[in-house]
C-alpha cells in the first residue's frame, strides 16, 4: 500500500493571481506532489492550498511554497476577514492511506524545524503536535492575531516551538501540526457581518466563553463578503464524525430563523470527504423519506439541499477527496476494462484473473440483476402497492453489487502476491522462515477474498425469495439468472477457498474456514432452489 499524506497550507493572501499562481507552482513542481485543489477568497484574502504524497515529498512541498511566500507575501500589509498571524498562517499534515498519526506529527515537526532554519522565523506546533496543551488548538495560539505578536513573541510562555522569540515583520509567524481531516464549512446569510458572528457564538463549542456549547468539534466566527455582498457563518468541523455537516447546516437555519434571518446556500473551502456527504444524503433521505441509490445522485441531493453551488458551481470530481486522491491500485484495474478485454484477460496464458475473480464478476452481475428487478417494479403505477417493500429490497442488491465487483481485482491481487511470495529466495534458513511466513500470509488473503464474496452473497437469499415471489413478472428470467448467478459465485468461492485452504499450516484455522465455506455453499444451493421453485410457480 502506497504511503500518503495530504498537506494543507493556508497562505495570507487570496487577491494577487501571481502570487497564488507562484506558490501552486512551487507545489507542483516539487517531485512526488500532486495538488488537488487552490482555493481562493478576496475578502478572507486567504487561499488554501491541498496536496498529497508521501511524507517525505510533502515536507519539501510545503517548505517550497513557504519559501515562495517569503519572497512574495509582505504581512505588514495585509489586510482581511480570517483570523490570521502569518504569510503561511498554518500548515497542517493529515494521514490519508497507510501513515498513521505520528508519522505527520514527524512531518510537521520536521517542516517546522527546516523553515525556522532556513528562514529564521518563529514556528508553533499544534494538534496532535503540540507539546503543551494549551497549544493544541490553533485559535488558542492565534489568538490576538498578527497584530498582537511583538508583545506575544516576548513572552515566556508563547516561546515558539521553532526559531527565535522575533518579530518578523514581513512574515509573521507559522503553526504546522498533525490532525485529522478538517471541514471548511460556511453558510451563507443576507444579515450583517454582527448577526453572522452572534450564530457562531451560538453553535461553536467555545460558545461565548461560558459554557453554552451546542456542537463538539466545531469552531466558528462570523465575517462579510464584500465580493459576494453577504454575510457568513464560517465554521471548521473539526471531526464530521461527532458533528456532521448536515447538522452544522440544519443548526445555523434553526439560528437564522430565530433571529428572521435568510440563509442562501452555503460553501465548501478545500475538500470535502465522500462520507460526510454520504451522511448529510442519509439524513436527508430519511427526513424526506427519499428513495436514492446513486452516489452521484446522493451528492447531487447534498449539493442542492446544502446549497453548496450558491456561491460557485460544485464539481465533485474536484471536490471530493476520493476522487483525487491518486489510486492504491498497482496495476489497472479490472473493473475499468471493456468487457471484451476482461474476457481477453481470463483466456490470457496466465493464472490470474482465474476462478475467483470470474466468481466474483459473476456474483455481482447476479446482484445487479435483482436489483433491476426489483427497479422495473418500483415506481410504475400498476406496482404502486410495492413500492414500500421494494425500497426495502433494492438497496441490499445494490450495495453488494458495488461490494463483489470490487472482489474482482481484490482476487486477482490475492492470487498475485501468493506467487511473488512463492518467488522469495530460500537459501538460508533465514530466507526460508520469511518466504513461509509470506507465503502463509499470502494465503491467508487468497482464502479470505473467497470467503468474503460468500458471506455477502448470504444474507441476499432471504431478499431474493421475498424479490421473487412479488416482483415484476416480466423479469422472471432475469431472477432466475440472478438466482444461479449467485449460486454460482458462492460455488466457485467454495472452491476456491479450498484449493488455497490445503496449503494453510494452521489446522484449526483451516476446520474453522472448511466448515464456514461448506455451510454457505449448502445455503446457497438450497435458497436458490427455493428461488427458482417460487419463480417457476409463478410462471404458471
Amino acid at each position: 500500500m502506497s504511503r500518503l499524506v495530504e498537506c494543507v497550507p493556508n497562505f495570507s493572501e487570496g487577491s494577487s493571481q501571481e502570487v497564488i499562481d507562484a506558490i501552486a507552482g512551487a507545489i507542483t513542481q516539487t517531485p512526488g506532489c500532486t495538488l488537488l485543489a487552490v482555493d481562493a477568497g478576496p475578502s478572507t484574502n486567504r487561499t488554501v492550498y491541498t496536496f498529497v504524497g508521501q511524507p517525505e515529498p510533502v515536507v519539501e512541498g510545503a517548505l517550497n511554497a513557504a519559501r515562495t511566500a517569503w519572497r512574495l507575501i509582505d504581512m505588514s500589509r495585509h489586510q482581511g476577514e480570517h483570523p490570521r498571524m502569518g504569510a503561511l498562517d498554518v500548515c497542517p499534515f493529515i494521514p490519508v492511506r497507510g501513515v498513521s498519526m505520528e508519522e505527520c506529527v514527524l512531518c510537521a515537526q520536521a517542516f517546522g524545524q527546516r523553515l525556522a532554519e532556513e528562514l529564521s522565523v518563529p514556528v508553533y506546533l499544534y494538534g496532535e503536535a503540540a507539546r503543551t496543551a494549551r497549544r493544541q488548538t490553533l485559535p488558542a495560539i492565534r489568538a490576538g492575531e498578527y497584530e498582537a505578536l511583538p508583545e506575544k513573541l516576548q513572552q515566556a510562555e508563547w516561546a515558539p516551538d521553532f526559531g527565535p522569540s522575533v518579530f518578523v515583520p514581513c512574515w509573521g509567524a507559522t503553526v504546522t501540526g498533525a490532525r485529522k481531516f478538517l471541514i471548511a464549512f460556511n453558510v451563507n446569510l443576507l444579515s450583517t457581518k454582527e448577526q453572522a458572528h452572534r450564530i457562531a457564538l451560538n453553535l461553536r463549542e467555545q460558545g461565548r466563553g461560558e459554557g453554552q456549547a451546542r456542537l463538539k468539534k466545531v469552531q466558528g466566527i462570523g465575517w462579510y463578503l464584500e465580493e459576494k455582498n453577504l454575510a457568513q457563518v464560517s465554521m471548521n468541523l473539526l471531526d464530521f464524525e461527532v458533528t456532521a455537516l448536515h447538522t452544522v447546516y440544519e443548526e445555523t437555519c434553526r439560528e437564522a430563523q430565530e433571529l428572521s434571518l435568510p440563509v442562501v446556500g452555503s460553501q465548501l473551502v478545500g475538500l470535502v470527504p465522500l462520507q460526510a456527504l454520504l451522511d448529510a444524503a442519509a439524513f436527508y433521505c430519511r427526513k424526506e423519506n427519499l428513495f436514492i441509490l446513486e452516489e452521484e445522485h446522493r451528492i447531487r441531493l447534498v449539493v442542492s439541499r446544502l446549497g453548496l453551488d450558491s456561491l460557485a458551481p460544485f464539481h465533485a470530481k474536484e471536490r471530493v477527496v476520493e476522487y483525487l486522491v491518486p489510486s492504491d491500485a498497482p496495476a489497472p484495474s479490472l473493473l475499468d476494462a471493456t468487457l471484451r478485454d476482461f474476457v481477453r484477460e481470463v483466456g490470457a496464458r496466465s493464472a490470474a484473473p482465474g476462478g475467483g475473480s470470474v466468481s466474483a464478476a459473476a456474483a455481482a452481475m447476479g446482484a445487479a440483476l435483482a436489483a433491476m428487478a426489483g427497479r422495473m417494479t418500483y415506481g410504475r403505477r400498476r406496482f404502486e402497492h410495492l413500492d414500500s417493500a421494494m425500497r426495502r429490497l433494492i438497496p441490499p442488491f445494490h450495495e453488494a453489487a458495488a461490494q463483489l465487483a470490487c472482489l474482482v481485482d481484490r482476487d486477482a491481487r490475492a492470487f498475485a502476491a501468493c506467487l511473488e511470495a512463492m518467488k522469495l529466495p530460500g537459501n538460508t534458513p533465514e530466507e526460508k522462515d520469511r518466504r513461509a511466513a509470506t507465503l502463509q500470509e499470502g494465503l491467508r488473503e487468497a482464502v479470505a477474498v473467497p470467503l468474503m464474496l460468500a458471506e455477502t452473497v448470504s444474507p441476499l437469499w432471504p431478499v431474493l425469495r421475498e424479490l421473487a415471489v412479488c416482483g415484476n413478472l416480466a423479469c422472471l428470467s432475469d431472477l432466475q439468472v440472478a438466482a444461479k448467478a449467485l449460486e454460482m459465485g458462492v460455488y466457485g468461492a467454495y472452491f476456491n477457498v479450498l484449493t488455497n485452504l490445503k496449503d494453510v499450516t494452521d489446522e484449526p484455522f483451516r476446520e474453522l474456514i472448511h466448515q464456514r465455506v461448506s455451510s454457505l455453499l449448502q445455503e446457497a444451493k438450497s435458497q436458490a432452489a427455493q428461488v427458482l421453485d417460487s419463480l417457476e410457480a409463478r410462471r404458471k
